[in-house]
Formats: structure tokens, sequence, C-alpha cells
């Protein structure tokens, strides 16, 4: 293409982003990234390949299942373009390794699917100046946008506070449909090309709100509050021990040991054979295969109203769910109705890896 050229594609070449999460948005974004030439590209996430992935996860196959993402789309994307450079980082981005990674890299491309993470990947590339690249889906809807970038507004711009725990489930829970990670991801790369490039105008202080059910795609402007970004600035000695699970409202880390409200899937397994119990799985009823052998009760969120006389008062109960929010608010509705000895599954069955 003659805008861009041979001396674009050498910006290409000597380009390095990273991207976070290589799931249903970071597969489309690594794919066309990798196929344009960008010579360094970096893959952060310690999360397994599942079947129920492939339908949104474009990178891989039943081949894949069981192998780390990062791992097996590195596999993948090299296979597509050998003549670039791509790290597989196989652990958890956090507070600890996020300044020092993001320091290595132009451009930060966020593919991540919660709250906390995507509070943290912004801090970390505005301490860092990098320009980040947000995307988010739900369902049949998708955002997009470019923060931190020549001035910009931030993430927390547009979202000062997180949504309360539990409230906006994720794809796993709620499902979505299964190309609109690829419509999303598509237009997160675009962005990050013509950036590399210096061409075309990108989503610097607007989100692009995309609707796949009715085919409408809105811009709306991000003013830019200076407030909010001297706060994480002026903070920069604090990130490496700020609780951002605290500040989104999420239980706390996972723990080997049973407390009062909470409880860890390993210690269930365990509460399992010792104690008289009662599980009752939220989630709904296509969601529920894996666990079928801790002979759980299933009563939907949206029917616990109606089925309260399922629930025996009386007996430890453990309320689960796909990654710990829908269950969360059934105790918190379960306690208004004068139900006591509810313990919460802390992360849901999401982490759970049936043998």
């Amino acid at each position: 293409m003659s805008s861009i050229g041979k001396y674009g594609q050498e910006k290409l070449k000597n380009s390095k982003v990273l991207v976070i999460g290589a799931g249903g948005l970071g597969c489309p974004v690594l794919q066309y990234l990798t196929a344009a030439g960008v010579g360094n590209i970096g893959i952060i996430d310690y999360d397994v390949v599942d079947e129920s992935n492939l339908q949104r996860q474009i990178l891989y196959s039943i081949n894949d299942i069981g192998i780390n993402k990062a791992f097996a789309a590195k596999k993948r994307l090299l296979g597509l373009n050998p003549l670039i450079n791509i790290v597989a980082y196989q652990f958890k981005l956090d507070n600890e390794n996020a300044l020092e990674l993001f320091d290595q890299y132009d451009i930060i491309v966020d593919g991540s699917d919660n709250f906390s993470t995507r509070y943290l990947v912004n801090d970390a590339s505005l301490l860092t100046g990098k320009a980040l690249v947000y995307g988010a889906i739900f369902q049949f809807d998708g955002q997009v946008s470019v923060f931190n970038y020549k001035d910009g507004p931030s993430y927390r711009c547009l979202f000062p506070d997180s949504p309360k725990a539990g409230t906006v489930p994720n794809c796993s829970e709620i499902g979505v449909l299964g190309v609109l990670p690829g419509i999303v991801g598509t237009i997160q790369a675009n962005q990050v090309l013509k950036m590399i490039l210096g061409i075309g105008s990108v989503l610097n202080g607007t989100l692009m709100l995309v609707d796949g059910l009715e085919n409408n795609q809105v811009k709306v402007n991000v003013q830019k509050d200076q407030e909010q970004i001297d706060r994480v600035i002026s903070n920069k000695k604090d990130f490496k021990s700020y609780d951002y699970n605290l500040f989104c409202g999420l239980p706390k880390e996972e723990s080997s040991e049973i407390d009062e409200e909470e409880i860890s899937i390993l210690s269930l397994e365990n509460l399992i054979n010792k104690e008289d119990i009662q599980l009752i799985d939220v989630r709904e009823e296509w969601e529920i295969p894996a666990i079928k052998k801790w002979n759980a009760i299933n009563i939907p969120l949206n029917t616990l109203s109606e089925n309260l006389d399922k629930i025996d008062k009386q007996m430890k109960t453990i309320v689960f769910c796909q990654s710990g929010g829908r269950s969360a608010n059934a105790i918190s509705y379960l306690k208004e109705q004068g139900f006591n000895n509810l313990i919460n599954l802390a992360g849901g069955v999401a982490i759970y890896n049936p043998q």
C-alpha cells in the first residue's frame, strides 16, 4: 500500500506491542498484528485453553485444550509469520510485574475481561507513559477506545468508579456472540497499526460503541479528568501495594482455609467428604455439566425468589457460580430472606479443572 510502503513496514518491524490476554479480543488483535509484520509482540495470559473458548477464541483448536493460551497463541502465530519476535508470558499480570513489563513495549492492548485488570492495566500504562488500546465486549455489544495517548484521557476518566461486584458478568458467565470479539478486536488492531504508522485518526478521547445486533456504531466523547490522572501519577510509590480487587469489590484472594463467608475450591473438595452440606448452583442450566459430580441443587439466580423452599435453612450451604459474582449476589438476597450458614465459593468454578 503506497501510504505505508517500505518506510511504514520498517516502522511496524521495529515496533513493540504487548497484548494483555489471549482470549476473545486478544486472538484477532494478535492475528492481525502478526500478519501486518509488527516485529515484537508480547502476549501475557496465565489461563489455559478450554473447550468453551473455541467458539470465540479463533487462534485455538481442540488440540490446544489444556495448554497455556500465551504459549498456544505464540506457536500458532509463528506459523503465520516466523520473521517476527513473540514472547509468551505464562503468568498473571499483577502489581509486581506490570511496570517492568510495560516498560519494554511501545503500545499496550487490553484484551482482559474483568475490571480489576482493566484498572491495573490503565494505571500501569499511565505510569510508564504507554498508549493503551482498550476493548470490551458484552453479549452483542462492544467498546473500543485509546487511552493515555498524546495527553488524552485515561480509562479512569471514563470509569472513575468500578461497577459493583457481580453486577456485570463476564463472557464465561453470560455468553457472547462469537463474532463480536473478532469485530472489536479487529478495530483494536486497526488503532494499533495507525498509531505505529502515524496515519489516519485514532480513538483518542473517543469511545466507539458497537452494536452487533442492530449493526450500529456510535462514537461518544470522553472528557479528560486531570484529577483522576494526577491521582494515579502522584500515588506511583503505592502502585505495587494497591489492591485492585478490593477497589472493584471482588472477593479476597483464594485461601486454603474456610472463613465465615467464603471458601476456596480446594477446601470445598475436602469439606464435601467430611461434612453434611448442601450446594446451591446459581448458574444457568447450560453452564452446569463440568460440576455434576458435586450433586448440587441448580437454582439459577433469576429464579431464586421462587425456589426458596428447595433450600434447607438448617444446613451449612455453599453457593457457587462460574466466577463468584452471581453467588455473592445470591447470598446477599438469601440473607435478606432469613437464611444463615451461607458460604460463597471464592472465584467460582471457572478455576476448577476436573481430572
